[in-house]
């Protein structure tokens, strides 16, 4: 008896240390693939960084890497400065930026979905809506300015709608692709259990096309914040495109490319957020 015991116990040792020893070894593989990402994106910036110098060797206006960064570190150093309308710190404008851009883009979700998802389910709503999606989808966001200014009369107000039509497409375009890649089979087994249209939902519609829906909405906020650096230098209304653009008309070019980096920095940022979204929403719908 005990040395039955004592095997048991041997063996539940062996598979604690082989459990441990995988364990560090998946620890051991990440830590690796993290340093290699991180090598590899510094590789990528130092060729940027080069580059850069050779264009501002060459032009005499282009501020120099090392300019901006000077630049982008005195932006930074006072980030919430408020001393009136056309001077105010980078802070306060990604802030007036951020809010109009998840408010247009929050407009575009709460539209584009459920409409994407009723094209992609019904043939004739697909058939009744196609045409207008496709003619209005080619159309430039900018062009929407002017009829958006004329119906709101405010700028701000104005750059919400232009994010909304920039964000409206991708998101109702891959929510209706999600929602018509439904497999047969399981909208015959939920025709088969009467499902009612909320349970389809719940259970079939939002689990299968979730991903794809992602993907649009990820696809529409890259396209919003490129967008609305264009909108709030046409409107004036203050943001980081119209940083950008008093600087550029004061002749500070490394404040110019401070705010360029700014810019960039954060659409990185909202990328990575959904991106891991993205990801988080494919794995629940593979163990779905």
């Amino acid at each position: 008896m005990s040395t039955m015991t004592e095997a048991l116990t041997r063996i539940r040792s062996n598979g604690a240390a082989t459990d441990g020893a995988s364990a560090l070894s998946g620890a051991l593989l990440r830590a690796r693939a993290f340093g290699e990402a991180v090598a590899l994106g510094l590789c990528g910036a130092l060729l940027l960084g080069i580059a850069w110098q050779i264009i501002a060797m060459r032009a005499a206006d282009v501020p120099t890497p090392v300019e901006s960064l000077r630049a982008l570190q005195s932006l930074l150093a006072n980030p919430f400065y408020d001393n009136g309308p056309n001077d105010k710190g980078i802070g306060l404008q990604l802030r007036f930026s951020l809010q109009r851009v998840f408010t247009g883009f929050a407009l575009a979700a709460l539209v584009g979905v459920p409409a994407g998802f009723l094209i992609g389910s019904s043939k004739r709503a697909w058939q009744a809506f196609n045409p207008i999606v496709q003619l209005l989808r080619p159309v430039s966001p900018l062009a929407w300015f002017p009829i958006w200014l004329v119906a709101f009369q405010n700028g701000s107000r104005a750059a919400v709608f232009v994010i909304f039509i920039t964000a409206l497409w991708p998101t109702l375009l891959n929510s209706a692709t999600g929602a018509h890649s439904v497999p047969r089979d399981q909208r015959n087994v939920a025709r088969v259990f009467k499902f009612g249209r909320f349970a389809y939902l719940r259970h079939v519609l939002l689990p299968h096309s979730m991903s794809a829906t992602v993907t649009g909405m990820r696809l529409s906020m890259g396209l919003a914040w490129v967008v609305i650096v264009a909108v709030e230098m046409l409107s004036s209304t203050p943001g980081v495109g119209s940083f950008v653009w008093i600087a550029y008309n004061a002749g500070d070019l490394p404040q110019v490319a401070a705010g360029i980096l700014v810019i960039g920095l954060v659409g990185l940022v909202l990328d990575l957020a959904f991106l891991k979204l993205q990801k988080a929403v494919t794995i629940a719908e593979v163990h779905a």
